[in-house]
């Protein structure tokens, strides 16, 4: 069973930034405006909520979010979100995001075998979560399209980023 122990500091940091990375891979496909990206990053952190109180959560997933509550994880969290992202505009940032997100499959795959499957399950409900935050095209909060298909093929892009393993293959049946 794979824990914090199970990996270097680094790779325990891209980790803690992975949720992240599945929400902003969603915000990106249709940017919403502020209100609809405070939305969008509220629910990708009551995503980590849900988790901490699912006791179905991998203790993988569990430990992650428990680091993630101490101001020391969360810093950890941003400096190597910071890291893995260089771009300074959203066409660039999009291939940044689904980049980090593979090699962070690869690193489930290779270090955590057993829990490599929920854990890239969790990210992609923590995109869906985001997705369904803000509609998109309505007025003053009102009508628009919950889930717009740019998110939808963000959502379809994560998982088969997530799940691609060094041989272009998904690992598992989503990709």
């Amino acid at each position: 069973m794979a824990d914090k122990s199970s990996f270097t500091p680094d790779e325990w940091n891209m980790l803690l930034g992975a949720p992240m990375l599945a929400g902003m891979a969603v915000t990106l496909a249709e940017p919403n405006g502020l209100w609809g990206m405070l939305k969008e990053s509220m629910a990708g952190a009551r995503s980590m909520l849900e988790a901490k109180q699912d006791a179905g959560a991998s203790p993988l997933i569990k430990a992650l979010v428990a680091d993630m509550e101490t101001s020391e994880g969360r810093g950890h969290a941003k400096d190597a979100f910071k890291a893995q992202l260089s771009a300074k505009s959203a066409a660039e940032l999009k291939p940044q995001v689904m980049a980090a997100l593979s090699k962070i499959g690869s690193l489930l795959d290779a270090k955590a075998p057993a829990e490599a499957a929920g854990f890239k399950a969790w990210l992609k409900h923590t995109a869906e979560k985001v997705a369904e935050a803000s509609s998109e095209g309505g007025f003053l909060g009102f009508g628009g399209i919950q889930v717009t298909d740019a998110e939808k093929a963000s959502i379809g892009r994560l998982v088969s980023y997530a799940t691609r393993s060094d041989d272009g293959v998904g690992t598992f049946g989503e990709a």
